[in-house]
């Protein structure tokens, strides 16, 4: 589980409601029950109007890449390909088979590939459709990402909503003047939990849900390269050099220290 998006969620939240009590503010009015209603439960509505039910019923799916994102490992990924490059180029693709089938922690889309090679598909064809199952993907994680955008975009007018309607029942109840401040005050409430919860809540979930999409066509790219290498039998130290392009230099470091301990 990544705890990172918990810690940074409650350290936000202390931020905002600590700096509000330095300045005096008890920590009590924040809460109003009637702006929450407003905020939360018109944006909730809002967006799930904007959203197909198919895409909504996603949204269990989206928490859990949330909290438990997918490990990408892109000098493991190069050091794989590498060595079943040395294995096609001294046992032929059709050794391939083996590979596929008898591993069965290997990922979906590297033995798909594989598969269609050992299955003589035309290289353009592979390509066409690894690269397509890929945009699929990439398109349900965008639309998971977008789900959240559009929450963020929808809290502050929510908030405003709020806000006017309790300056409407304000304004329409002027009889006792000395409660007035609190009432404006609670009003405002509303503004204050939509913009709080658009860009402490809703617009950072959906970057970070892109952030983890873009990680993962960046692994799922360097696979398609990979066993296209491989189908071409490009010598295998030709193809982790093509392939280390893909990493930064973090992930260089570790490549290298891998190649190291793989030759000891």
């Amino acid at each position: 589980m990544d705890i990172s998006v918990v810690i940074f969620l409650l350290f936000g939240l202390f931020s905002v409601v600590a700096g509000y009590m330095l300045e005096g503010g008890q920590a009590t009015a924040l809460l109003g029950a009637t702006a929450a209603i407003i905020v939360f439960g018109g944006t909730i509505g809002a967006t799930g109007l904007s959203f197909p039910m198919d895409i909504l019923k996603r949204i269990p799916k989206i928490f859990k890449v949330l909290f438990n994102p997918r490990k990408t490992d892109l000098p493991a990924l190069i050091s794989y390909f590498k060595d079943v490059s040395y294995k096609t180029r001294k046992n032929g693709l059709l050794s391939l088979e083996g590979e596929v089938s008898n591993d069965p922690n290997l990922d979906p889309f590297i033995k798909k590939g594989l598969q269609l090679v050992v299955d003589g598909v035309d290289p353009q064809a592979v390509r066409s459709i690894l690269e397509l199952e890929l945009d699929s993907m990439s398109e349900r994680h965008r639309e998971g990402a977008d789900i959240f955008e559009s929450a963020g975009g929808y809290a502050p007018t929510m908030g405003i909503v709020g806000t006017v309607m309790g300056l409407v029942h304000v304004l329409g109840n002027l009889e006792d003047t000395s409660t007035l401040g609190p009432k404006i005050a609670l009003a405002f409430l509303a503004t204050l939990y939509g913009i709080g919860s658009a860009n402490l809540l809703w617009l950072p979930i959906g970057n970070r849900l892109k952030e983890a999409d873009e990680k993962e066509v960046k692994e799922k790219t360097l696979i398609i390269e990979g066993v296209l290498y491989i189908q071409e039998g490009i010598n295998p130290n030709t193809i982790a050099e093509k392939l280390k392009s893909f990493l930064n230099k973090e992930e260089l470091l570790r490549y290298e220290e891998l190649e190291g301990k793989a030759q000891v």
